[in-house]
């Protein structure tokens, strides 16, 4: 399994605008935290600018956010672009490749989802089990199956382990609730940052996101059932 996983890092996503200038960045989610440590961070991405207020972090022991150090290259490279520029994004992840045309601001939406995961940042450090089968450009249904059936799967193999399982659910709202109150504080970080709006926006679209798989989780109207027709059946 081990060496499965070797073989599949990184997450390549290429990123080719209208001009012909391509960007590249990769993502290893196996060990993020030692390549986001390679270098100093930028003044924006220092713990206490603008620290969320329920980062359990402490400036004296960590130097910078984990999510923002995440986030230090793809904003300075993309900081001048205009979220609705059209770019062609071709990802590169366990031997596939998925290409979508589409805006600026929904393909860093997508970067910047992964990139949330893996950081480090312990309101993020759940969804690392759903970054390992990442899936670029999710909608809201999907992101939302996706959650549901990562952490189900994740209360299971607690319980396999004799621990105690979650099967309410409630874990998952929570740490959703938190990772509404981490975008709003990467969006005050990024608005420092940007000069346009396609990192900022990126962030914006994945909050919206998250906004509507815990709105599902609170108030959940059926949006997943018609998928589970059988699941339904007598016998």
């Amino acid at each position: 399994m081990e060496l499965e996983q070797k073989a599949e890092m990184p997450v390549r996503y290429e990123f080719r605008f209208p001009d012909g200038r391509l960007w590249v960045h990769e993502v290893d989610v196996a060990a993020p935290e030692a390549a986001a440590n390679a270098e100093a961070g930028p003044d924006w991405a220092r713990l206490e600018f603008q620290q969320c207020d329920h980062c359990p972090l402490r400036a004296g022991e960590v130097s910078d956010c984990p999510f923002a150090r995440a986030l230090a290259r793809p904003v300075a490279v993309l900081a001048h672009s205009p979220s609705y520029e059209e770019v062609l994004v071709t990802v590169f992840w366990r031997g596939r490749e998925i290409r979508q045309q589409t805006t600026l601001q929904r393909a860093l939406g997508s970067l910047l989802g992964l990139l949330g995961a893996t950081s480090g940042c312990p309101h993020t450090r759940m969804l690392r089990a759903m970054a390992w089968f990442h899936w670029p450009f999710s909608t809201s249904a999907e992101t939302l199956y996706r959650s549901l059936g990562t952490y189900l799967l994740g209360q299971h193999l607690r319980q396999e382990r004799g621990l105690e399982p979650d099967w309410s659910m409630d874990g998952l709202r929570e740490l959703y609730r938190n990772l509404r109150l981490v975008n709003l504080g990467m969006a005050g970080r990024l608005r420092a940052a940007a000069e346009e709006d396609s990192s900022l926006n990126g962030l914006i679209l994945l909050d919206l996101l998250a906004a509507d798989t815990l709105y599902s989780l609170d108030s959940y109207e059926g949006e997943l059932d018609g998928f589970f027709a059988e699941y339904f059946e007598e016998g």
